[in-house]
């Protein structure tokens, strides 16, 4: 995160104090970097207001981990993301998403809503060619239900994570980083993880889903004890699915988590 500059006279009002223009150069990275700490550390809570939702987690060195709990298409998850954010002023912002789905977090969200429901011909083709017939299909399948719940709710999926994006570059030092593990393997794993007539099930499944879908179902899956029965349920039907789709994927966050939690020393040269 660069510290801003000061205001320059030529950027300065024309009622307002005209600053010499040797002030900013005598600023130097040190002092900026002093600033810019202080701040972050005045805002930092030390007993943060946190939602419902955030789970407070502490590493065996003492950093502090905030897990929020989050629904992809609800407004009160970007509340909650934009809060505890806010609150905590952290060191490190950890989405669940990978560099294949970076594009969400730049586009606004008539983009979205555009891209979600025109899956067309030519998208198909460039899924198959990049994932293979299966991963392409099954990838194709998995976004007209998106598009599906885009239509219902008129709200473009993942919202919490376009506001972390822009929250996080508002805190000084923040780093953001994109924790999900590739959703090509994931796919190509789930795949070859199903027999024959469980892709078939599955994906005539997806074709023809059609349940409607409220804003308070989307609220709901943020519940521990609902998104444990929907869990039960697709063990049932795909035990395999859910280890590649569900398990594999903690395992990879918990890692990154992990990762990003870790205290970083310093160069000696630095004071603090």
């Amino acid at each position: 995160q660069a510290a801003a500059d000061p205001m320059s006279s030529s950027d300065a009002p024309e009622d307002g104090p005209k600053e010499p223009s040797s002030v900013s150069q005598n600023i130097s990275d040190a002092d900026a970097f002093k600033i810019l700490l202080e701040m972050k550390m005045k805002k930092r809570q030390k007993k943060p207001n946190l939602p419902s939702t955030v789970t407070e987690l502490d590493t065996e060195d003492g950093s502090k981990v905030y897990v929020v709990g989050t629904a992809h298409f609800s407004d009160s998850s970007k509340k909650d993301v934009v809060k505890t954010i806010q609150e905590v002023q952290p060191d490190v912002v950890v989405v669940e998403l990978c560099q294949y789905r970076v594009s969400m977090l730049k586009m606004d969200e008539k983009t979205l809503l555009k891209e979600a429901k025109e899956i067309n011909l030519e998208k198909l083709q460039q899924a198959i060619k990049q994932n293979g017939v299966m991963s392409g299909l099954m990838q194709m399948l998995l976004l007209k239900v998106s598009a599906h719940i885009t239509e219902q709710l008129g709200m473009a999926p993942g919202g919490e994570f376009r506001e972390a994006f822009k929250e996080a570059s508002k805190v000084p030092f923040c780093k953001f980083h994109l924790g999900d593990r590739p959703i090509p393997v994931t796919f190509k794993r789930a795949i070859a993880a199903l027999s024959f007539w469980q892709k078939v099930k599955l994906a005539w499944g997806l074709c023809f889903l059609s349940d409607p879908i409220s804003k308070d179902d989307v609220e709901k899956c943020k519940q521990k004890d609902l998104l444990e029965q929907m869990m039960a349920e697709m063990i049932g039907e795909f035990p395999d699915l859910h280890r590649t789709i569900v398990s594999e994927r903690d395992i990879y966050l918990t890692y990154m988590l992990k990762q990003a939690a870790k205290q970083i020393e310093l160069p000696r040269a630095s004071e603090s």
